[in-house]
Parts: C-alpha cells; sequence; structure tokens
C-alpha cells in the first residue's frame, strides 16, 4: 500500500494511470483495479459519456432504479421512476399510490414558478442616489444581457423583476441586486448565473463610469443563484370521508387512525427531531425522482428544509386536517426541478424516465415528485401509528440481511418463508442461517 502523500497533477494522467494510482492506496491493488473496472458501461461512447459528466472519473456507481405503478394525480394514472438504495421506500410508495388511487388519488397544483438570483456587493457610495436612479440603471443592466435571455423568453420566460436590496442593518455597506426569473422547464442555473454574471458587470461599470460616484466605491462580492425558491411552490393533497380509513393495517376504527395520524404530523410540527426524520421521509420520495429524472437532488432538498425552518422553527412539511368528517393530507413546499438541460437530455436513464412519465414539463414534474414524497410521508405515518415502522422495513430489509451472509437463492426462498410468520431482525437472521447450513453442511 502506497504512503499517503499530495498527488500533483492527478486530473492530467490517463483514466488507466489515475485507477492505478488510486488502487495502490488499497489493501488489494489488483482487486480494487478489478473492482473499478467491473462497473464500467461495456458502449464505450456510453461510458466516454459518463466520464465527462464530473471530474476524475473512475468508473461508475450503481444504484437500484425501480418503479412505482398506479400512482394518480390530477385523474391521470402514472408509472414514477425511483433511484433509491432505501429497500422499503418504492415498496411504501406502491401501497400508497394504490390505496389511494381507489380514493381519487392525488391532487396537485403548482401555485408559482418563480426563481431567485443575487449580486452580492459592498458599496461605501450614496445609496440613495444609486436607489433614485435604479430605474435607468435596471434598462441598462437588462439590455447587457439581452444576448443571454433571448432564447428564454421566446420560450415565454426570462426575467421578472429586479430591485435593491439594502442589507446594512446585518452586515456595513452590504447590499444586493436580486433579481428573479422564470426559467420555463429548465432547472435554469447556469442561464440566471450567466445573467447575473453579467449584472454585477454593468452595475460595476455604472457606479465606477456614470461620474455619479467616486470610482472603486463599490467591490462585487459574488453573483450566484439562490437555492431557496419560496416563490416556486407546488402544492399536492389526498382527500376521503374518514369512514373510509377504516381497517387500517389492523386499526381499530377509521376515527382512531385519523386522530393518531393527525397527532403524529402535530408532533413533527413541535419537535426538530421528529421533524428531521418527518421530512426525511418526504425526501425519500422527492429525491428518487430527482436522481431518476437527472435533477439536483441537493438542491431540492436544502430548499425543502429552508421552507420547513421559514418562520424560525424547524416543522413538518406536510399538513393534515380532520374537520368536519373528512380527512385532507398535503404537502406545500418549493421545488426548483428541469425537464430540459443537464443531465436530463444526456444522460440515458433520465431521458427514458421523462419518456416513461410522458415527457412533462417542469410543473408536471414538480407535481410527480411532490407526489411521490406526501406517498412516501403517508405510508410511514400510517405504519408508525400502527403496526410500527420496522415490521415491514425489515422484512423489506431481509434480502440485504441474506446477501450479507451469502445465503444461496434455495436458503433464501427457505428464509423468505420462514421470517412470513417472524420477526426479522439481523440477530434472528444470523441464527436462521446457522440453524439451515447446520442441516445441509455442504454450504
Amino acid at each position: 500500500m502506497s504512503e499517503t502523500k499530495l498527488i500533483s497533477g492527478f486530473s492530467k494522467l490517463t483514466k488507466e494511470e489515475k485507477i492505478r494510482l488510486i488502487a495502490s492506496y488499497t489493501d488489494d491493488p489488483e482487486s480494487a483495479e478489478a473492482s473499478i473496472k467491473l462497473f464500467w458501461n461495456s458502449n464505450p461512447d456510453i461510458q466516454k459519456q459518463f466520464d465527462e459528466f464530473s471530474e476524475n472519473t473512475l468508473t461508475n456507481y450503481y444504484f437500484p432504479y425501480g418503479v412505482v405503478p398506479n400512482v394518480m394525480i390530477n385523474g391521470n394514472m402514472h408509472i414514477v421512476p425511483m433511484v433509491i438504495e432505501e429497500s422499503s421506500v418504492i415498496a411504501a410508495a406502491s401501497k400508497s399510490a394504490k390505496y389511494w388511487a381507489t380514493r381519487g388519488g392525488f391532487h396537485s397544483e403548482v401555485i408559482s414558478t418563480t426563481k431567485i438570483g443575487q449580486v452580492h456587493f459592498i458599496f461605501t457610495g450614496d445609496f440613495g442616489l444609486l436607489k433614485s436612479n435604479f430605474q435607468h440603471l435596471r434598462l441598462l443592466l437588462l439590455a447587457r444581457s439581452k444576448q443571454i435571455t433571448a432564447n428564454m423568453e421566446q420560450r415565454g420566460g426570462g426575467v421578472l423583476g429586479m430591485e435593491l436590496v439594502d442589507k446594512t442593518s446585518d452586515l456595513e455597506h452590504y447590499y444586493q441586486l436580486k433579481v428573479s426569473f422564470d426559467t420555463r422547464d429548465s432547472m435554469g442555473a447556469n442561464f440566471i448565473n450567466s445573467c447575473l454574471e453579467e449584472y454585477a458587470a454593468g452595475l460595476r461599470d455604472y457606479v465606477n463610469d456614470s461620474g455619479l460616484f467616486a470610482p472603486g466605491s463599490i467591490q462585487i462580492i459574488m453573483s450566484i443563484l439562490s437555492n431557496y425558491t419560496p416563490d416556486c411552490l407546488v402544492k399536492t393533497w389526498v382527500e376521503c370521508d374518514i369512514r373510509e380509513l377504516d381497517d387500517i393495517e389492523g386499526s381499530n376504527s377509521a376515527e382512531e387512525f385519523a386522530w393518531k395520524f393527525e397527532k403524529a404530523v402535530n408532533i413533527a410540527n413541535i419537535d426538530v427531531f421528529r421533524a428531521t426524520t418527518h421530512n426525511k421521509g418526504i425526501f425519500n420520495g422527492i429525491d428518487s425522482v430527482a436522481l431518476a429524472t437527472g435533477n439536483d437532488f441537493r438542491a431540492i432538498e436544502a430548499c425543502g428544509h429552508a421552507w420547513a425552518a421559514r418562520d424560525g422553527n424547524y416543522r413538518s412539511l406536510s399538513e393534515v386536517s380532520t374537520d368536519n368528517g373528512r380527512f385532507r393530507f398535503s404537502l406545500t413546499l418549493p421545488m426548483a426541478i428541469g425537464t430540459v438541460g443537464g443531465l436530463t437530455s444526456l444522460h440515458p436513464m433520465a431521458k427514458f424516465s421523462l419518456n416513461l412519465l410522458q415527457n412533462p414539463g417542469a410543473p408536471e414534474l414538480m407535481q410527480i415528485a411532490s407526489t411521490m414524497g406526501l406517498a412516501n410521508n403517508f405510508s410511514a405515518l400510517k405504519s408508525l401509528t400502527t403496526k410500527g415502522i420496522q415490521v415491514g422495513h425489515m422484512k423489506m430489509h431481509l434480502l440485504n440481511i441474506l446477501n450479507v451472509y451469502k445465503a444461496t437463492e434455495e436458503e433464501k426462498v427457505k428464509a423468505i418463508e420462514y421470517f412470513k410468520s417472524h420477526k426479522v431482525s439481523h440477530n434472528e437472521v444470523a441464527a436462521f442461517m446457522h440453524s439451515v447450513r447446520l442441516t445441509n453442511p455442504k454450504h
């Protein structure tokens, strides 16, 4: 094993040289090289495309790609692709989708699609004078970005608004140029950032060259989109009469189930420890759709968590009401997601996913992803308030545990049958495998 030291010029090495060098840092370099190459795509053109998605690429890292059938949204049936390694998520979403398909399905609406970008700058000149001349400045800035915005405007999007924001109460001499955008079916990061950098240059030139301010009285700190998009909102919900919730997972009554379910959501509204796990379950569904369609799940999740804490306390993203004998469970959150640009058009499975979803626009994909978040949240709360989460979760996890013990196909069949009536745990599976192999010493 090579001694750890500073690596220089790594990006300039060939792929084979990179693999050989990295493998040399492991206990078994020969086995490491073989493992890395095992996951290469057999088609060299596809592998080259995958290599160019990122930097210093050695190989591909596989995640399971599954689908959830029977997802009814606004009366239309969907088969939704999901990419996730957590064994119970797709099963939970599938049960939830099928359950609600017989009760009117999921309902969803996009409230707005506005996104935000900011030029952050330090200004020591007369801000009142800058503000009084802002309408003229705004027209100059928009003119500078005309080449960048032309295509987006042809598609019905572009710059929606621009304002100067005084933040000096938080940081001395700190101001923002805050710009709102409509990026149509693209997530729009590159478009927004290109516009902002042009506006930053125009703002700097205006302050330095207009003769109204002392040259050098402005310093641009950075120009960048915000992943917090509180005006890019989607709302999704399910509803039915409470009496239709009868006999869920053996619960005593529909009224008792609705009461416990509502209390579970209320707890996530007042306790940050519970709220974090509660919202993580929602993102199990949303992130899975984002990954399957080549979207940036980190941006989506960061935005969602910021939204959950928008009043200063981190709360549940979902809400429930049980008024007038009616059960209504809903999810409202901001989500910047796209169906054109980035990996959505380059990754072959992302293209397949969008085709499977009947090539939705960004608003429709927002609804689909939000629906899977609500579906997973409903299934999780349903289990938690009735039979408990581990019964279903560990049964789904059974195959993973059996694979740890290198179970044969015959042993897996026996284990699945045995654990239909026994509690699954690592210790119980270990004991079962030991007993099976005692009776079959050929293993």
